[in-house]
C-alpha cells in the first residue's frame, strides 16, 4: 500500500473511532471535564523541554528553549484560561428578552498543525476540543508526525486514566496531504481547526465542514521600537 492509500485509511479509521468515542463522552459532566482538561496540561509540564527537543529535531525549526516556554504555555495559561469559560449548557441568559445561548459539543474536530508549531497547536487544541467536549484528530505535518503523536499519546493516555474514552483523542500516523484532506471531508469529521501556511488554509475553508482557521499575518503584532 502506497503513503497516500495508508494515509488516506488513517485518516478513516481514527475519524470513526473518534466519533465513537465522542458518543461515549456525550453528557460527560463539565466537571469532570474540567478535571480531565486540567490534569492533560499537567502532564504536559514535566514533558515541555523533552517534546521541545523531539520538535527541533525533527522539524529543524526553532530553539529547544523557546519551544519549551510555548509547550507550558499552550499547556497551563490555556488550561488556566479554559478554567473560567462555560463551554457546556447555558452559556448565558436574557430574561427580559427571553433568549438564551446553549453550548453543544460539535462532534469530531480535525485538527491540521503546521511544521513550524507541531506540539504546542497539539497542546492547545486538544485542550480546548476537549473542554468543549468533542473529540478530535490531529493532522501534524509531514516532517512533524513523530513530535505530534508523541504530544497526542501524552494527553490521551492522561484524558484515559481520568475516565474518557479510549480514542477521544488521536493522531494521524501517517499522513500526506491527500489523508488529510480524506480526514477534513470524512463524514464524521463536524469541523476543522487548521493552523499553518496560506495553501493548507484554504484545503481547509474548502472542506466543506466549518473551519477556524489561521496562518501568519491573520493577526495584529506589536513591534518594540528597539526591534522596528
Amino acid at each position: 500500500m502506497d503513503n497516500d492509500l495508508k494515509s488516506i485509511a488513517a485518516a478513516r479509521r481514527c475519524a470513526e473511532t473518534a466519533f465513537e468515542a465522542y458518543r461515549q463522552f456525550l453528557g460527560t459532566d463539565p466537571a469532570q471535564i474540567d478535571a480531565i482538561v486540567d490534569a492533560m496540561a499537567r502532564a504536559i509540564e514535566p514533558e515541555a523541554k523533552r517534546l521541545g527537543e523531539l520538535a527541533v529535531e525533527e522539524t529543524g525549526y526553532g530553539n529547544v528553549a523557546d519551544k519549551r516556554v510555548k509547550n507550558l504555555f499552550n499547556a497551563l495559561s490555556v488550561a488556566d484560561y479554559l478554567r473560567t469559560v462555560t463551554t457546556l449548557g447555558v452559556l448565558w441568559r436574557d430574561d427580559a428578552a427571553k433568549i438564551a445561548a446553549i453550548g453543544e459539543p460539535m462532534g469530531v474536530v480535525a485538527a491540521l498543525v503546521p511544521v513550524t508549531n507541531p506540539t504546542s497547536t497539539i497542546i492547545y487544541k486538544v485542550l480546548s476540543a476537549v473542554k468543549a467536549g468533542n473529540a478530535i484528530v490531529c493532522a501534524p505535518h509531514p516532517r512533524g508526525v513523530r513530535c505530534g503523536i508523541e504530544t497526542v499519546r501524552i494527553m490521551a493516555e492522561c484524558a484515559e486514566q481520568m475516565g474518557a474514552p479510549k480514542g477521544l483523542i488521536q493522531c494521524l500516523d501517517h499522513v500526506t496531504i491527500q489523508g488529510t484532506a480524506e480526514l477534513m471531508r470524512h463524514r464524521r469529521t463536524s469541523v476543522v481547526m487548521a493552523t499553518g501556511g496560506p495553501g493548507m488554509v484554504r484545503a481547509a475553508y474548502s472542506s466543506g465542514k466549518p473551519t477556524l482557521a489561521v496562518g501568519a499575518g491573520n493577526v495584529p503584532c506589536y513591534v518594540h521600537a528597539s526591534k522596528a
